[in-house]
């Protein structure tokens, strides 16, 4: 579990790279950055800092900001209510990320390495390479998982409808909505 002193101090950090690589954001957006730690405690290396622009009934945009190796566990978003669930397009703007999806398996080794005591909640390997420019597009209900290169990565993310707290991750441990204690 996160403290807030923790959480502001991540805010400040992703505010400051958003910035660096030019997307300037409002004080609004800056108090708003989410930090997702999964509930796992370890965010600099399982975690994820989101800024959301706008998550309406139709449509949803958002910056995903990831530290050097910081990696998004593996989940999916499945079909909510009689929809589809979300399908997601991820657009790389700085740094590398490596996406993983469901598919057949990259022959090589893969670029990311596995946050030790996870490996088995990682079960997906196709490896897609973002690059600054580059884009995937995630189909709803598809297994994936990223994870920042040496530098980290900002990933403009564009969806669907983005209804979090019902992604459904392979580690059992995890909790997608952040809980975040007094200092």
């Amino acid at each position: 579990m996160l403290n807030q002193s923790q959480v502001s101090l991540l805010q400040k950090r992703t505010a400051e790279l958003l910035a660096r690589e030019g997307i300037q954001l409002t004080v609004q957006e800056q108090a708003t950055i989410e930090v997702a730690d999964f509930g796992l405690g370890d965010v600099e290396r399982m975690g994820l800092e989101i800024v959301t622009y706008v998550n309406t009934e139709r449509y949803c945009a958002k910056e995903l900001v990831l530290f050097a190796r910081q990696t998004c566990p593996e989940h999916k978003h499945p079909p909510i209510e009689g929809a589809p669930g979300k399908m997601e397009t991820f657009r790389c703007r700085w740094g590398k990320v490596w996406l993983y999806v469901e598919g057949e398996e990259s022959e090589q080794q893969i670029q990311a390495q596995i946050p030790g005591g996870s490996e088995a909640y990682y079960t997906v390997f196709h490896e897609i390479p973002l690059l600054p420019g580059e884009q995937y597009t995630i189909p709803p209900n598809t297994l994936h998982w990223f994870q920042a290169g040496d530098e980290g990565a900002i990933v403009s993310e564009f969806s669907s409808t983005s209804r979090d707290e019902f992604d459904i991750f392979t580690d059992p441990r995890i909790t997608r909505l952040p809980v975040v204690s007094e200092n």
